[in-house]
C-alpha cells in the first residue's frame, strides 16, 4: 500500500511544470492538477467556488514570487537595474564616484590703484605698498552667484630680474606729466559655490570607521578636515592609501616658472568621501585604527594576540580571540575620538553658475595682506580701489549626472582599471573628473591623422541658459593635468574645442480640413524641439532626416509633407548670435544622413525661431 502511494507521489511530481511565470499560467496549472488528482473530492474550480479561491490565492503568491525573483535578478546587473539605490551601489562598485552638481570656473581680472615711485629715473608702482589678495576673497555676479578666489594674487611679486609680474599702466599724472599712480592688473582663477565651515563633536569612545554627514548638499570639494588637536585629515581614494601629494610653495630661484612643488607625505589621518545621488548629501568615513594604541605595524601580527599559558598542565581549556582587535590596526587610518572636527568645504553648482562675460563686478569679501610698514591711509586707498571683471563667461557648471548617464559611465569605467587604453576609457575618465575642477558637457574622441599614437579630444561646455559655449582654458588645463596621470607613457592626447554647427529646420505640410492648422504646426514644432534637444546629441553624431520626417508625418492631421529642409545658420541674425562655423548641409548629406565635420556637434540654438513650419 505504501509502495503505491509513493508511486502516485512520484508520478505527480514528474508531471509538475516549473516553467510557469505569471498568474494565468499558475492558475491553469493548479486547476489542471486539482481536476486530475482531486476530482473525486472537489468538482467546482470556478472563480466563485471555494476551490477557485484557494487556487487563485496560490497563483497570486506564485506570481508575486516570480516577479520579485526576476526583479531582484535584474537589479544585480547595472544595465537592467532600475532602482536608484541599487544603481548607486553598482556604480560605486564599478569605481565611479557619484558627484553632485559641479561649480563653474572663470578667470577674473583684478585691478587696483597703487602710488608711483621714481626708481632708476623711471616711474614704477611702489612695490612695498602692493598687497596680496588672499584666496577666499568672495566676488558676486549680477545674478547673485558667488565666486571664490582659489589662489593668492601677489601684486608685489617680481621675477628674477626684479620686474613686476603684474601688468600696469599709468593711471594719474601730476601737473608736470609725471605718473602719480598706476593701475595694476592680475588674473585670478575663481570657482563658484559657497565655502562653509562646519564643526562636529566626536565623543570619547573608539568607533572604527566613524562617519559624519555634511548638512549641505551638492558639495563639490572638501577643502580641509582638521581636529581640535591640530591633526589634518587628508582625502584619499581608499583607506588603504597611506600617502598623498601635497602642494608646497616653491621658494627657489625658479619660482617664477614653477610656483609650487609636489611633495609626497604620509597620511595616517585620512578619510574617504561618498555622495548620495538620491539625497544629495555627502558623508565622510574615517579609518578604523585606534589613535591611543601603540600599533606601528604595517600589518597586524596575530602572535601578539595569543594568550600566554604557564605551568605544565596536561590539559588546557578552550579560549577565544576577539577578531575585532585585528581591525584596530592603523593600516586603514586612524579613527578620531574625543575631539572636534572642523570641516571646510565648498557647496553649490549647476548650470546657473555659468554666468555671462562682464557679469562679475562686485567684491563682496576682500581679504588682503600688506607689509607691516604700509600706512593705514595707503591700505585703505588701495583696498577701496580694487575692482574686478570677468572678460570671459564662466563655464564648467553642470547639473548632477542622471541615472542613465551614471550607467553609461560605469559600464566604460569598470573595465578601465585606473588607466586609459581605449577610447571608452578616455571618455569615462573625462566624465568622472572631480567636479571641483569643472565638468565638460560633451566629449568626442577621434584618431589623430598626423600621429598614430595620439588621440584628439573635442570638448564643449554650456552656459547658464543651456546653450553650447567654448570650454574655458582653465578647464582644459585641469583636464590635461588630470588625464596625464592615467595615460600610457607612449600615448598623446590633444584637447581641442568642439565646433558648434547651428542648424535651422523648415518644412511645409498639407493638413486635413478638420484639424486646427496652428495647433498642428505647434505640436510638430514641439516634437522636433524635443528630438533636437542638445542633451540627445553627442559630438560627431549625425542627423537622420528620416527621423524628423517621421515626426512630422506622425502628427495627427498631417496628410503629406510638401517640403523639408535643414540648413546651416551662422553669425548674427536678427540680434540672435550663432556660431561662426559655416557648414554645407547638401555637401555633407549621404543617403538622408547629415554627417557633421569631425569634432563638431549639431545644435538648434533658438528652437522657437529656428524650427519653422507652414501649413497648406
Amino acid at each position: 500500500m505504501a509502495s503505491n502511494k509513493n508511486k502516485i507521489k512520484s508520478l505527480r511530481k514528474n508531471q509538475r511544470s516549473y516553467l510557469n511565470k505569471d498568474f494565468d499560467a499558475f492558475r491553469a496549472e493548479l486547476v489542471q492538477y486539482g481536476q486530475t488528482y482531486f476530482s473525486d473530492k472537489i468538482s467546482d474550480f470556478t472563480e466563485n467556488g471555494l476551490a477557485g479561491l484557494f487556487v487563485e490565492m496560490a497563483a497570486y503568491i506564485g506570481d508575486n514570487m516570480s516577479f520579485y525573483l526576476d526583479h531582484q535578478f535584474n537589479e544585480l546587473d547595472i544595465i537592467t537595474a532600475v532602482e536608484s539605490q541599487n544603481i548607486e551601489r553598482l556604480v560605486r562598485n564599478a569605481g565611479v564616484k557619484i558627484q553632485g552638481a559641479s561649480p563653474a570656473t572663470v578667470s577674473v581680472s583684478f585691478y587696483l590703484e597703487a602710488p608711483a615711485v621714481l626708481k632708476n629715473n623711471n616711474y614704477i608702482p611702489k612695490i612695498s605698498s602692493l598687497p596680496i589678495i588672499r584666496a577666499g576673497s568672495i566676488l558676486s555676479a549680477n545674478t547673485g552667484i558667488q565666486f571664490e578666489l582659489a589662489d593668492d594674487l601677489n601684486f608685489g611679486k617680481t621675477d628674477t630680474i626684479g620686474n613686476l609680474i603684474a601688468t600696469y599702466s599709468t593711471m594719474k599724472k601730476d601737473s608736470s606729466g609725471n605718473p602719480t599712480s598706476f593701475a595694476l592688473k592680475m588674473i585670478g582663477f575663481c570657482t563658484s559655490g559657497i565655502t562653509i565651515l562646519e564643526n562636529f563633536t566626536i565623543p570619547d569612545s573608539f568607533t572604527p570607521f566613524r562617519t559624519i554627514t555634511m548638512s549641505n548638499n551638492n558639495i563639490s570639494e572638501i577643502i580641509s578636515v582638521i581636529d581640535s588637536d591640530g591633526n589634518e585629515y587628508y582625502e584619499v581614494d581608499s583607506l588603504t592609501q597611506d600617502t598623498v601629494f601635497k602642494r608646497i610653495s616653491n621658494m627657489g630661484y625658479d619660482s617664477d616658472l614653477v610656483s609650487e612643488n609636489i611633495e609626497l607625505i604620509p597620511a595616517p589621518y585620512r578619510f574617504i568621501k561618498t555622495n548620495s545621488r538620491k539625497t544629495g548629501s555627502t558623508t565622510i568615513r574615517f579609518g578604523g585604527g585606534n589613535a591611543e594604541g601603540t600599533d606601528d605595524d604595517t600589518l597586524p601580527d596575530p602572535s601578539e594576540f595569543a594568550i600566554p599559558l604557564y605551568g605544565k598542565r596536561k590539559t588546557i581549556s578552550r579560549f577565544t580571540i576577539d577578531p575585532n582587535q585585528l581591525l584596530q590596526t592603523r593600516t586603514l587610518g586612524i579613527a578620531p575620538r574625543n575631539t572636534t572636527m572642523s570641516v571646510r568645504y565648498r557647496a553649490g553648482g549647476g548650470l546657473s553658475h555659468n554666468v555671462a562675460a562682464g557679469s562679475i563686478k562686485t567684491v563682496s569679501v576682500l581679504v588682503t595682506e600688506f607689509s607691516s610698514g604700509t600706512p593705514s591711509s595707503t591700505v585703505s586707498s588701495i583696498r577701496s580701489s580694487v575692482v574686478v571683471d570677468n572678460e570671459s563667461a564662466a563655464s564648467g557648471g553642470e547639473s548632477a549626472m542622471t541615472l542613465n548617464e551614471l550607467k553609461s559611465t560605469a559600464l566604460a569605467f569598470r573595465n578601465s582599471q585606473s588607466r586609459i587604453v581605449t577610447k571608452e576609457d578616455l571618455v569615462a575618465r573625462i566624465y568622472t573628473m572631480p567636479v571641483a575642477f569643472g565638468r565638460v558637457f560633451r566629449v568626442g574622441v577621434r584618431d589623430n591623422p598626423s600621429n598614430p599614437l595620439a588621440s584628439v579630444v573635442s570638448i564643449i561646455s554650456r552656459n547658464s541658459s543651456g546653450k553650447l559655449i567654448v570650454s574655458p582654458d582653465a578647464l582644459k588645463e585641469n583636464l590635461r593635468t588630470y588625464l596625464n596621470q592615467y595615460r600610457l607613457i607612449s600615448d598623446a592626447i590633444d584637447i581641442v574645442d568642439t565646433m558648434v554647427l547651428n542648424v535651422k529646420i523648415s518644412y511645409s505640410v498639407v493638413i486635413d480640413s478638420i484639424s486646427n492648422k496652428t495647433l498642428t504646426i505647434k505640436n510638430i514644432n514641439n516634437a522636433i524641439k524635443t528630438y533636437m534637444v542638445i542633451e540627445n546629441f553627442q559630438i560627431d553624431q549625425p542627423i537622420v532626416t528620416s527621423d524628423l520626417v517621421s515626426i512630422i508625418l506622425g502628427e495627427s492631421g498631417v496628410i503629406s509633407l510638401v517640403s523639408f529642409n535643414v540648413s546651416n545658420i551662422s553669425g548674427t541674425v536678427s540680434d540672435r548670435v550663432y556660431s561662426n562655423e559655416n557648414f554645407s548641409v547638401a555637401a555633407n548629406t549621404d543617403r538622408g544622413i547629415i554627417i557633421p565635420t569631425p569634432g563638431s556637434i549639431f545644435e538648434v540654438k533658438y528652437p522657437d525661431d529656428d524650427i519653422v513650419g507652414t501649413a497648406r
